[in-house]
Protein backbone atom coordinates (compact mmCIF):
# COMPACT_ATOMS: atom_id res chain seq x y z
CA UNK A 1 0.00 0.00 0.00
CA UNK A 2 1.34 3.37 -0.84
CA UNK A 3 0.19 6.24 1.40
CA UNK A 4 0.40 10.06 -0.27
CA UNK A 5 0.16 12.93 1.69
CA UNK A 6 1.04 16.58 0.69
CA UNK A 7 1.94 19.08 2.86
CA UNK A 8 1.13 21.69 0.31
CA UNK A 9 -1.63 23.91 -0.17
CA UNK A 10 -4.50 22.25 -2.22
CA UNK A 11 -4.26 25.32 -4.61
CA UNK A 12 -0.46 24.49 -5.55
CA UNK A 13 -0.43 24.57 -9.20
CA UNK A 14 2.07 21.74 -9.92
CA UNK A 15 -0.69 19.54 -7.98
CA UNK A 16 -3.40 20.91 -10.02
CA UNK A 17 -1.51 20.08 -13.55
CA UNK A 18 -0.46 16.26 -12.19
CA UNK A 19 -2.11 13.12 -11.84
CA UNK A 20 0.50 12.65 -9.02
CA UNK A 21 -1.49 9.82 -7.84
CA UNK A 22 -1.24 7.76 -10.67
CA UNK A 23 2.15 8.18 -11.72
CA UNK A 24 3.52 7.86 -8.20
CA UNK A 25 1.35 4.21 -8.10
CA UNK A 26 2.79 3.04 -11.96
CA UNK A 27 5.95 4.03 -10.47
CA UNK A 28 6.05 2.19 -7.51
CA UNK A 29 4.54 -1.07 -8.64
CA UNK A 30 6.60 -1.33 -11.79
CA UNK A 31 10.04 -0.60 -9.10
CA UNK A 32 9.07 -3.67 -6.57
CA UNK A 33 8.61 -5.57 -9.76
CA UNK A 34 11.81 -4.57 -11.13
CA UNK A 35 13.74 -5.50 -8.08
CA UNK A 36 11.49 -8.83 -7.27
CA UNK A 37 10.18 -7.89 -4.42
CA UNK A 38 8.41 -10.69 -2.89
CA UNK A 39 6.40 -9.11 -0.78
CA UNK A 40 3.12 -7.13 -0.19
CA UNK A 41 4.72 -3.63 1.11
CA UNK A 42 4.01 -0.05 2.78
CA UNK A 43 5.75 2.94 1.65
CA UNK A 44 4.89 6.24 2.67
CA UNK A 45 5.62 9.30 0.12
CA UNK A 46 5.26 12.82 0.93
CA UNK A 47 4.71 15.84 -1.86
CA UNK A 48 6.31 18.88 -0.61
CA UNK A 49 7.85 22.27 -1.43
CA UNK A 50 11.66 23.38 -1.66
CA UNK A 51 11.24 24.85 1.37
CA UNK A 52 10.03 22.16 3.63
CA UNK A 53 12.42 19.70 1.55
CA UNK A 54 15.80 22.15 2.47
CA UNK A 55 14.84 22.03 6.19
CA UNK A 56 15.00 18.26 5.92
CA UNK A 57 17.72 18.07 4.09
CA UNK A 58 19.71 20.12 6.66
CA UNK A 59 18.41 18.43 9.95
CA UNK A 60 18.44 14.80 8.31
CA UNK A 61 21.81 14.87 5.86
CA UNK A 62 23.58 18.10 7.12
CA UNK A 63 23.31 19.84 3.60
CA UNK A 64 22.40 23.31 3.65
CA UNK A 65 20.13 23.61 0.34
CA UNK A 66 16.83 22.24 -0.81
CA UNK A 67 17.17 18.41 -2.97
CA UNK A 68 14.79 17.17 -5.28
CA UNK A 69 14.21 13.76 -3.26
CA UNK A 70 14.81 12.07 0.19
CA UNK A 71 14.42 8.30 0.84
CA UNK A 72 14.42 7.07 4.32
CA UNK A 73 15.06 3.53 4.08
CA UNK A 74 13.34 1.15 6.86
CA UNK A 75 15.81 -1.97 5.71
CA UNK A 76 19.65 -2.13 6.00
CA UNK A 77 20.07 -4.46 3.34
CA UNK A 78 23.48 -6.08 3.10
CA UNK A 79 23.26 -6.76 -0.50
CA UNK A 80 20.76 -4.84 -3.10
CA UNK A 81 17.53 -5.65 -2.88
CA UNK A 82 17.88 -9.17 -1.32
CA UNK A 83 14.58 -9.10 0.23
CA UNK A 84 15.96 -11.93 3.15
CA UNK A 85 17.07 -9.60 5.26
CA UNK A 86 13.81 -8.85 6.31
CA UNK A 87 13.05 -13.01 7.38
CA UNK A 88 15.22 -13.49 10.18
CA UNK A 89 13.54 -10.29 12.30
CA UNK A 90 9.72 -10.18 10.94
CA UNK A 91 8.67 -7.75 13.71
CA UNK A 92 10.94 -5.34 12.64
CA UNK A 93 9.88 -5.16 9.37
CA UNK A 94 6.57 -5.93 8.97
CA UNK A 95 3.26 -4.41 10.19
CA UNK A 96 1.57 -6.97 12.57
CA UNK A 97 -2.01 -5.87 11.58
CA UNK A 98 -1.76 -6.21 7.13
CA UNK A 99 1.25 -8.47 7.26
CA UNK A 100 2.98 -5.92 4.73
CA UNK A 101 6.70 -5.28 4.53
CA UNK A 102 8.08 -1.51 5.40
CA UNK A 103 10.30 -0.10 2.81
CA UNK A 104 10.12 3.61 4.12
CA UNK A 105 9.87 6.92 3.26
CA UNK A 106 10.38 9.13 0.54
CA UNK A 107 9.46 13.24 0.27
CA UNK A 108 9.62 14.94 -3.04
CA UNK A 109 9.46 18.85 -3.49
CA UNK A 110 7.19 19.19 -5.98
CA UNK A 111 8.91 22.47 -6.78
CA UNK A 112 12.23 20.68 -7.80
CA UNK A 113 9.94 18.33 -9.82
CA UNK A 114 8.69 22.05 -11.87
CA UNK A 115 12.42 23.12 -11.93
CA UNK A 116 14.20 20.08 -13.32
CA UNK A 117 11.35 19.74 -16.22
CA UNK A 118 11.78 22.86 -17.20
CA UNK A 119 15.83 22.33 -16.91
CA UNK A 120 16.10 18.84 -18.49
CA UNK A 121 13.32 19.46 -21.27
CA UNK A 122 10.83 16.60 -20.30
CA UNK A 123 7.36 16.81 -18.54
CA UNK A 124 6.53 17.22 -15.45
CA UNK A 125 5.04 13.42 -15.11
CA UNK A 126 8.30 11.98 -16.37
CA UNK A 127 10.77 14.00 -13.70
CA UNK A 128 8.15 12.93 -10.85
CA UNK A 129 7.83 9.44 -12.14
CA UNK A 130 12.20 9.51 -12.36
CA UNK A 131 12.07 11.13 -8.83
CA UNK A 132 9.75 8.35 -7.27
CA UNK A 133 12.09 5.45 -9.19
CA UNK A 134 14.97 6.88 -7.65
CA UNK A 135 14.28 6.88 -4.33
CA UNK A 136 12.17 3.09 -4.34
CA UNK A 137 15.75 2.38 -5.70
CA UNK A 138 17.20 3.70 -2.75
CA UNK A 139 14.62 2.11 -0.30
CA UNK A 140 15.48 -1.42 -1.87
CA UNK A 141 19.30 -0.90 -0.36
CA UNK A 142 20.40 0.95 -3.80
CA UNK A 143 23.17 3.75 -3.56
CA UNK A 144 25.04 6.33 -5.78
CA UNK A 145 28.12 6.81 -3.70
CA UNK A 146 30.59 6.44 -6.54
CA UNK A 147 30.48 6.77 -9.83
CA UNK A 148 30.01 3.20 -11.05
CA UNK A 149 26.80 2.86 -8.78
CA UNK A 150 25.25 6.47 -10.30
CA UNK A 151 26.02 5.13 -13.74
CA UNK A 152 24.35 1.34 -12.72
CA UNK A 153 21.62 3.67 -10.90
CA UNK A 154 20.60 5.20 -13.95
CA UNK A 155 20.30 2.52 -16.04
CA UNK A 156 18.16 0.84 -13.78
CA UNK A 157 15.95 3.74 -13.14
CA UNK A 158 15.29 4.17 -16.90
CA UNK A 159 14.88 0.42 -17.02
CA UNK A 160 12.02 1.04 -14.77
CA UNK A 161 10.89 4.40 -16.35
CA UNK A 162 10.70 2.99 -19.50
CA UNK A 163 8.01 0.03 -18.50
CA UNK A 164 6.01 2.45 -16.56
CA UNK A 165 6.08 3.88 -20.17
CA UNK A 166 7.70 7.43 -18.87
CA UNK A 167 10.57 7.76 -21.48
CA UNK A 168 12.01 10.47 -22.25
CA UNK A 169 10.55 13.22 -25.05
Amino acid sequence: MVQIETDLPNGHHVLQELDYETIIQKTITESLAFVSCPYETDISVTLTDNETIHNLNKEYRGVDFPTDVLSFPAITFEQEADFSVVENQPMDYFDPDSGNLFLGDIIISLDKVEEQAIAYGHSMERELAFLTAHSMLHLSGYDHMVEDERIRMEALQENILTKAGYKRL
